[in-house]
């Protein structure tokens, strides 16, 4: 009998899981750029799938054509992901086995898939995940950081408000994380993150396993000085938290908890400055980095000291 890594998916499901009426999700990694990043294993899921639903089946279909695989497929995005479910659902259930695709890398990470994912387990439909490239692991792993803890993030929302606290929990992260950007936005976000974050060193992943691939490794405020005209897929890495970072005089120790919040609440009392800026602002006042200035105010918020009535 050959392998299992060399029989039919099929095959092997429909002999060994009680719910062999039952069709199979298979969760597929894609290639992030070059094309050369697919699996044998993933092209031979492509290929012997009843269905691929792909989050845009025209990008898709170039992946096919470079080797001759002619799955029909179907759209499944964002903007249908709540329609969609309930037919692939269906499709499955029947007997079918559905590979499920990104536009590139892995589905469920910024992309959809996730909530594909849990209907099939909610439904007891077996889900299969064919591992390949991702584009926040392979950045990171290039960056030098540790990666244990890593933390994976998305794109930094657009809204003020959503932003305001997706960057309050950026700032209690002193592990290595990760995010995307827009090259349009890209020099606004690391503005923005200098304040939170302080001189934290960062590597700004540009088009990544493609012709022009390109990282830029520095401080938050170095690489921002380097950036100009940037263009391409870009993924931020973030390294952890160092004792440069959070700095502070050693012949007083570092500043209370207390001190910084009072003096956040005066920043934000004399109307002069935003939150952000208070945050990054008092940062510098004392020598240390954004994220302990929002948790020394958040901690007074929690004793119930209101740091904008401080004197």
């Amino acid at each position: 009998m050959p392998p299992l890594g060399e029989r039919s998916s099929r095959q092997w499901y429909n002999n060994h899981t009680s719910t062999a009426i039952s069709g199979t999700l298979f969760v597929v990694s894609t290639p992030i750029g070059n094309l050369e990043d697919v699996t044998l294993r993933a092209l031979r899921v492509l290929r012997e799938a009843d269905l691929i639903a792909a989050e845009d089946t025209r990008r898709t279909a170039r992946l096919l054509a470079r080797h001759a695989i002619s799955t029909p497929s179907l759209s499944f995005h964002q903007h249908n992901v709540r329609t969609r479910i309930p037919q692939l659902l269906t499709r499955l259930r029947s007997g079918a086995h559905i590979a499920l695709v990104s536009d590139a890398g892995t589905p469920g990470i910024s992309d959809p898939g996730t909530e594909l994912v849990h209907a099939c387990i909610e439904a007891g439909i077996p889900v299969d995940p064919i591992p390949g490239a991702s584009a926040p692991i392979a950045a990171t792993v290039a960056s030098g950081f540790p990666l244990i803890p890593l933390t994976i993030l998305g794109f930094p929302p657009r809204k003020a408000k959503d932003r305001t606290c997706w960057w309050s929990y950026v700032c209690g992260l002193s592990n290595t994380f990760t995010f995307f950007e827009s090259p349009l936005r890209i020099s606004a976000t690391l503005r923005e993150a200098s304040g939170y974050l302080g001189e934290r060193h960062i590597v700004v992943a540009r088009e990544v396993t493609k012709l022009h691939q390109e990282f830029i490794r520095g401080t938050l405020s170095s690489v921002l000085d380097r950036l100009q005209n940037i263009k391409g897929e870009i993924t931020v890495v973030v390294g952890p938290a160092s004792e440069q970072t959070v700095s502070y005089d050693q012949s007083t120790g570092p500043p209370s908890d207390t001190a910084l919040a009072e003096y956040f609440g005066r920043l934000i009392e004399s109307g002069a400055s935003s939150r952000r800026a208070a945050v990054a602002e008092t940062a510098k006042r004392f020598g240390v980095a954004g994220r302990v200035v929002y948790g020394a105010v958040e901690k007074s918020k929690k004793l119930g000291v209101r740091p904008n009535n401080a004197r």
